[in-house]
């Protein structure tokens, strides 16, 4: 099998046993990678994992499908509906619930593939879809094992870290704003994800964002693109996936949490963590949000 684990610059590489898949989610057309596990078991554990806000499979998801494949666990991996191979209108749209419900479709899918167990299926997710896993996990006992790295916790308290203070009621205004022109038929109002001023509008407006999501752009994920909706923001500052952690229990939480973490920020997520009951593991690692 090709890896791509020890170079991180490394294009995106097409492994013996990855193969091409789609399925249907809701109407919509999900498409991604399933990966068979190594070995020569007549079957295997599947972890079914997507990517956080706005980015594509192809940004590194990858190297952690090949580490569990290598592993002897089977891997679903798709893109998120309205980005990159995936279908979807309009593009750009980051909706949560959305995204749950086509989570749960995946693990379906995911039922249905040739050499899965499907009495042990896992889930895993980074940033915004780690905090979707956490809501998975709690509503859908067909998981049995679910790794949440670098979650959203609390998108109010996550949002009012992210935007300066004077800066809110204006974020506020344009939302309403934006629902307004939509309700008199214009299009959704678009931002960037993010942007080399970190001063300027984005969603994710750090330095370590704009570094990593255009970096990998360039370096191996030609189907990003570097917008999306305005109400995907609106629904990122509303989203409570801390809420759901206490009811996790019995399913077993890995929580990994980055230690100097400014874009979903290490506190927020370590609070979150608290809530929840065992079994439960937490991991903090160094560095930041994108050394994860």
């Amino acid at each position: 099998m090709t890896s791509t684990l020890d170079d991180p610059t490394a294009a995106v590489a097409d492994p013996e046993n990855r193969q091409d898949v789609e399925f249907d989610s809701d109407g919509v057309t999900l498409r991604g990678w399933y990966y068979r596990a190594a070995g020569d078991a007549e079957t295997a554990p599947v972890i079914v994992m997507c990517h956080g806000f706005a980015a594509v499979k192809e940004m590194y998801l990858d190297r952690y499908a090949e580490h569990f494949s290598a592993g002897g666990l089977n891997v679903l991996v798709y893109d998120n509906r309205n980005l990159g191979a995936s279908d979807g209108e309009p593009r750009g749209e980051i909706d949560p619930q959305r995204q749950i419900d086509d989570f749960r479709n995946a693990i379906t899918f995911a039922e249905t593939l040739p050499g899965v167990d499907p009495d042990r299926i896992g889930i895993w997710g980074s940033s915004y879809s780690g905090a979707h896993v956490l809501v998975v996990a709690a509503t859908d006992r067909r998981v049995k094992a679910v790794t949440s790295q670098v979650p959203v916790v609390d998108g109010d308290a996550n949002f009012r870290q992210l935007v300066r203070a004077d800066f809110v009621d204006g974020a506020r205004a344009g939302f309403d704003a934006d629902r307004r022109a939509r309700y008199a038929g214009q299009p959704p109002a678009m931002i960037d994800v993010v942007n080399e001023d970190p001063m300027a509008p984005s969603a994710l407006p750090t330095p370590d964002s704009y570094e990593w999501f255009i970096g990998t752009h360039k370096l191996r994920a030609p189907s990003y693109v570097n917008s999306c909706t305005l109400r995907s923001v609106e629904r990122f500052s509303e989203y409570q996936p801390g809420a759901y952690i206490r009811l996790i229990a019995p399913t077993p939480l890995l929580m990994c949490v980055a230690q100097n973490d400014v874009l979903t920020p290490t506190r927020i997520a370590l609070d979150g963590f608290e809530t929840a009951r065992e079994p439960k593991q937490l991991v903090v690692l160094p560095g930041g949000h994108f050394d994860a």
